[in-house]
């Protein structure tokens, strides 16, 4: 199978000079990179601490289930059980230019251990995919409202060295879009292959909560020592 590369166009926001940490944060179906700028301000980060956020758009490319209407998609969702016919060559390919984006950071300076992936819906898919598969070890993931994409390759396909990344993962449990059922198989697969996802879910539908914001903040600082 060969996975043609993909070149990401990114909004890139610094909260200081010189940053030490870099966040890339990947929108969820239908969006692009603008989506998640404003949460910057509301994760009230340490400022001692300076940031790059990435905002990557994802591609546009049409979507089979909604009737091929083209979109920004980080791959093509075939059926309405996202674990029914998955696109792995556009999972793959979205992966692959997620990849080059960490390794330019590494190449301007910030250390891989002081790299996290963070992303909603489809996002959150591919910040797992991504983060599980990665040669380089990294500071966390933050998976959103979302579900492991290609969970029957976790067991002979992740890396090693990521074999103990904090997870932040949550869920709404009034999600109508992918069903917390989803979610919290994604995370049994996830303990059932030593990892520990650190696990929340909200009184709330396929959306970001302020509660949320709150948590995610919360956990960032005690990764971002």
């Amino acid at each position: 199978m060969i996975i043609e590369p993909i070149d990401l166009q990114s909004i890139e926001v610094e909260t200081g000079e010189n940053p030490t940490y870099a966040i890339v944060w990947l929108h969820g179906l239908g969006a692009d990179g603008n989506d998640f700028v404003p949460i910057i301000n509301e994760l009230k980060l340490f400022p001692d601490k300076p940031v790059r956020f990435i905002f990557p758009h994802a591609p546009e490319r049409p979507v089979s289930i909604n009737n091929g209407y083209i979109m920004r998609a980080w791959y093509d969702i075939f059926h309405p059980d996202f674990n029914h016919h998955q696109d792995e060559p556009g999972i793959c390919g979205s992966q692959k230019a997620i990849d080059a984006l960490i390794v330019r950071e590494i190449q301007r300076g910030i250390a891989s251990t002081h790299i996290l992936l963070a992303g909603f819906s489809q996002g959150g898919a591919m910040a797992l995919q991504v983060g599980l598969h990665q040669i380089n070890p990294l500071a966390g993931i933050i998976a959103l409202s979302c579900y492991l994409p290609l969970a029957e390759t976790l067991s002979f396909e992740t890396c090693a060295v990521n074999a103990a990344i904090p997870i932040f993962m949550a869920h709404g449990t009034y999600d109508a879009v992918i069903p917390i059922s989803h979610a919290t198989a994604s995370k049994e697969r996830l303990l059932a292959a030593n990892y520990a996802p650190e696990w929340h879910e909200y009184p709330m539908a396929h959306t970001v909560c302020q509660q949320e914001v709150v948590d995610i903040s919360h956990w960032l600082q005690r990764i971002m020592k």
